[in-house]
């Protein structure tokens, strides 16, 4: 989660609100934000 809280605003109530789903989404998009390879 903290790949994520770095890229976006998140705070660490609203993270472990997220579904599973949801979190590998969301550190989809951080990486992809981020620049880095897969």
């Amino acid at each position: 989660m903290a790949d994520i809280a770095v890229i976006f605003p998140f705070t660490l109530t609203e993270l472990s609100a997220l579904s599973l789903f949801e979190l590998i989404e969301w550190r989809e998009r951080a990486r992809v934000r981020s620049g880095a390879e897969p």
